[in-house]
Formats: C-alpha cells, sequence, structure tokens
C-alpha cells in the first residue's frame, strides 16, 4: 500500500476508532441504566404491594380490638385506615399493568364494602349492642378482609416474579454490555497496532529519503 494511502487510513483510523468506541460504550451504558431502572421501579412496586397486604392485615386487626375493648382501639383503626387509603391511592397510581389494575380494583372495592360494614358496627357497638358489632367483625367483615389480603398478595407475588425477570434482564444486560466494551477494546488494540505500523512506515520513509540524494 503507497504510504500516502496508508496515511489516509490512519487519519479515518483515528477519527473514527474514538468514536466508535464512544457510541458502543453509550449504547452498553444506556441499556444498562434502563435495565437498572426497571429492577429499581419493579422494587418498589413490589415494596408497595407487601406495604398493601401489611396495612390490610392491620386494618383489620384494629378493627376487631375495637370491638372487644369497647371502642378503646377505635383511634388506632382509624389511622390504620387512612393508611390503607393512601397506599391505595399510590398503588391505583403506580400499578399500571391490567393485571394488576384488575388486583388493586379487588383491594378496593373489599376495602370499601369493609369500611362500609364497619360504619355499621361501630354504630352498633356506641348503640350498647356489642353482640351485634361482633357478628358483623367475624362474618362479613372476615370474608371483606379475607378478599383484600388475598388480591394483596398475589400482586405482591406477581411483583416479586416481575422483581427476578428484571434481575435476570439486567444481568443479561450487564453480560451482553461486557461483550461489546471487550469486542471494542480488542479492535482498539489492532487500530493501535496498525498505526504503529504506519508510524513505523512514515519514520521510515522520512530517514530514506534525505540519503538518496548523496549516493
Amino acid at each position: 500500500m503507497p504510504i500516502r494511502a496508508k496515511l489516509y487510513a490512519a487519519i479515518v483510523m483515528t477519527v473514527l476508532g474514538p468514536l466508535v468506541t464512544i457510541a458502543v460504550a453509550f449504547s452498553a451504558f444506556s441499556s444498562l441504566g434502563t435495565r437498572f431502572d426497571d429492577v429499581a421501579r419493579r422494587s418498589e412496586r413490589q415494596a408497595l404491594a407487601l406495604e398493601l397486604k401489611f396495612a390490610v392485615t392491620d386494618v383489620n386487626g384494629w378493627q376487631t380490638a375495637y370491638g372487644y375493648d369497647a371502642g378503646r382501639s377505635r383511634p388506632e383503626f382509624e389511622r390504620s385506615s387512612v393508611e390503607v387509603r393512601r397506599l391505595l391511592a399510590r398503588a391505583q397510581r403506580e400499578f399500571s399493568e391490567p393485571r394488576e389494575r384488575v388486583l388493586v380494583a379487588r383491594v378496593t372495592e373489599a376495602f370499601a364494602d369493609f369500611m362500609r360494614l364497619d360504619a355499621v358496627a361501630y354504630r352498633a357497638l356506641r348503640a350498647h349492642r356489642p353482640e351485634r358489632t361482633r357478628r358483623i367483625f367475624l362474618g362479613p367483615e372476615i370474608r371483606n378482609f379475607q378478599a383484600m389480603a388475598d388480591a394483596a398478595g398475589r400482586l405482591a407475588a406477581e411483583q416479586a416474579r416481575a422483581v427476578v425477570q428484571a434481575r435476570r434482564q439486567f444481568a443479561t444486560a450487564r453480560r451482553d454490555a461486557r461483550r461489546r466494551l471487550v469486542t471494542v477494546a480488542l479492535g482498539a488494540g489492532v487500530l493501535i497496532v496498525l498505526l504503529l505500523v504506519t508510524a513505523q512506515d512514515v519514520v521510515r520513509l522520512a530517514l530514506e529519503r534525505p540519503a538518496r540524494p548523496g549516493r
């Protein structure tokens, strides 16, 4: 290959080499960032589902407590019910997939029935009819609680599976990124060798030219 062509090739490789390296690295880290964000998002949703499951269990526990302590635990029940409402509002915003929305809707509907019957039971307790309050708590309210807990548990289980899948995808993306970066590094090594060979040819030509007139 003529030395001029080698110089042109060296210039092209000098310009394109870093650009290709940057492009591959950017693509690799962008893919990793996306997968990492997905893991974080899924983990947050799993935590929310578990919080919701705990909250419906907590509100049922405080309801039973105030039914048996003549209403003294009612303030704790009310605080717990506010927490369930807060978590449900957040779940309705954050869970967007069809199956998730169905499960959130089930918890929401069961909680609405739970609170509607609670109002009836609390009125009976204040009217000095604790036996009616307890019949409500041990009958339809147990079924409402079970419906809430079952839907919240299914939601948490689905998020746990989604987290596992997201972590697998992140691991795959990390392996792919490592392979691409290794390939680019090898290519960069070849490029450096070619540049060194070209530079050696240029230096040799430069050293040979002044010697020709004296021959």
